[in-house]
């Protein structure tokens, strides 16, 4: 059926980070953008549609394709758009002074707003924006502290302390193991634990990974505190896109506590196993206890997730082989005194 025959069709169009929006109709994108920018008096040339929802270019191809009354967004030359997240990431920006105008913003998107993902995103934000979240200190935020010991004095102190007692956990668990090797390999199984659990303790059990006042490489969250879901362990990301920041509020921080680091590899039913096994094998050559404790303590081989995203089915993956045990050194070759002729 040609474009002519065919029924307009109907969208919701708005330019760059306008709240209002208007209805047009057309039998092409070019009528589309034509209507629009001589609605929003923007010049045609250099300008083009896209999807508010995931920033979709519109394109003739897409045209007919589109669901009816979508959401476009006009852009003008040099402009972008990133989807909807592109309207949360404008309020992020202003979290550490929010203010009334914004948090007023906010709530007209959400009263208008109907896709579920959406409401979900601009009630989480609501939640959040007018929070205290740059505040540090018992006394600068009291309430977030209700419930703790007095002991704990800042929040990325409290949270350095829930990150070390996750490790630790997973440090018991792997002592636990030796009870799977025989009494002759025992001492040589907790002499390696041993060596593992001292490079903890110089690292600090890798607590920082909750810490944002950490330096980049040593976290797992941004310098405000926002950590995302590193998605199932079978996926590379997390495709609902899983946020949270349990600096934020008390509430938060509770909810945090739900939230998985997720062995890739799994501890109890692959990396502690083979390490028993690589042990009670040896005979005589050097378990890489490095290699494990790499898969045991840090994010060579953990996920934060969401208790949503956190599988609780078999990964069957299993340790590498070849990295199992310490590759023996290449003995030194000796050098020839150099003769004169």
């Amino acid at each position: 059926m040609s474009a002519v025959l065919r029924k307009p069709k109907t969208f919701k169009l708005r330019s760059l980070h306008s709240e209002k929006k208007f209805g047009v109709a057309g039998r092409s994108c070019e009528e589309v953008l034509r209507k629009g920018c001589q609605r929003l008096q923007l010049p045609v040339p250099g300008s083009r549609l896209c999807l508010y929802e995931d920033g979709t270019e519109l394109t003739g191809d897409y045209f007919w394709s589109a669901p009816d009354n979508s959401e476009l967004v006009l852009l003008t030359a040099g402009q972008t758009w990133q989807g909807f997240v592109s309207d949360i990431s404008r309020f992020l920006s202003v979290f550490q002074e929010p203010h009334a105008g914004v948090i007023q913003a906010a709530r007209q998107l959400l009263w208008d707003e109907r896709a579920p993902l959406r409401q979900k995103l601009l009630a989480d934000l609501l939640g959040t924006v007018s929070e205290n979240i740059a505040a540090e200190t018992r006394a600068e935020d009291p309430p977030w502290f209700e419930g703790l010991e007095s002991r704990f004095r800042s929040k990325s102190g409290y949270l350095r302390y829930s990150c070390e007692s996750r490790i630790r956990s997973y440090l018991r668990e792997v002592t636990s193991g030796a009870s799977l090797v025989g009494a002759e390999a025992r001492e040589e199984y907790l002499r390696l634990v041993g060596s593992m659990q001292q490079k903890l303790q110089a690292a600090q059990y890798n607590s920082s990974y909750f810490d944002r006042g950490a330096k980049a490489g040593r976290r797992l969250c941004t310098p405000e505190g926002w950590f995302s879901c590193q998605g199932p362990f079978d996926v590379d990301d997390c495709t609902s896109r899983h946020s949270i920041n349990p600096y934020s509020n008390r509430e938060s921080r509770v909810l945090f506590s739900t939230w998985n680091l997720d062995h890739v590899i799994e501890k109890k039913r692959a990396v502690v196993p083979t390490l028993a096994a690589a042990v009670h094998d040896a005979e005589g050559r050097e378990v890489d206890w490095e290699y494990f404790y790499r898969l045991l303590f840090t994010l060579e081989n953990l996920k934060l997730v969401h208790i949503a995203c956190h599988k609780k089915t078999t990964h069957k993956l299993h340790c590498d082989p070849s990295r199992v045990y310490c590759t023996p050194a290449a003995p030194r070759r000796k050098r020839h005194a150099r003769q004169c002729l």
